[in-house]
C-alpha cells in the first residue's frame, strides 16, 4: 500500500461524467493509502502542483475535439508545467467518432509531455469502464509503489 503520497484531482465537469470519474479515482485512491484533496476547476480555488506528488486533471471534450476554456484558465493559472500530471477525461464517440473521442485529453497529456497515458472514459464510467479506471490509477501510482 502507498503511504504518505498526496494528490489532488481537479476537474470540470458540466454533465456529471467526468465528476463520476473523478470520485472513482479518489476511491482508488483512498483504498490505496494516498492523501487525495478535490479542486473542481473554474470555482475553487488556484491549486499549487508543486505541493502533490501527483495532480489528476480531468476534463470533458468539447466542441468538435476542443479542450473546455475553464481548462485551458485552470492551465494558465498553473503557470508552468509541472511533471506529476496525470490526465483523464470523458467524450463521446457518437460527437466526432474516434478521432475526436477525448481529443482534449490527448492534447493535454501532449502539453504537459505526461510520464502516463491519459485515460478516456466513454460518457458515463459504468460498468467494464470502472475497472480500466482502477488499473489506470494503479499505473499511475505504480512508480510510487516500488519505492515504498
Amino acid at each position: 500500500m502507498v503511504s504518505k503520497l498526496k494528490s489532488v484531482i481537479a476537474y470540470l465537469s458540466y454533465s456529471g461524467n467526468t465528476k463520476e470519474v473523478a470520485e472513482f479515482i479518489e476511491e482508488k485512491l483512498i483504498y490505496e493509502g494516498v492523501k487525495v484533496d478535490i479542486h473542481r476547476i473554474g470555482i475553487d480555488m488556484p491549486i499549487h502542483p508543486e505541493e502533490y506528488d501527483y495532480v489528476f486533471l480531468g476534463t470533458f471534450t468539447w466542441d468538435r475535439g476542443s479542450t473546455p476554456d475553464e481548462v485551458k484558465d485552470f492551465v494558465l493559472e498553473i503557470g508552468y508545467k509541472p511533471d506529476n500530471m496525470a490526465v483523464f477525461g470523458t467524450g463521446d464517440t457518437q460527437f466526432g467518432g474516434d478521432e475526436l473521442f477525448c481529443r482534449a485529453v490527448d492534447k493535454l497529456v501532449h502539453f504537459y509531455n505526461s510520464q502516463w497515458p491519459g485515460l478516456k472514459v466513454e460518457q458515463s464510467p459504468r460498468g467494464s469502464q470502472e475497472a480500466m479506471i482502477g488499473k489506470w490509477v494503479e499505473g499511475v501510482l505504480q512508480d510510487a509503489k516500488s519505492y515504498a
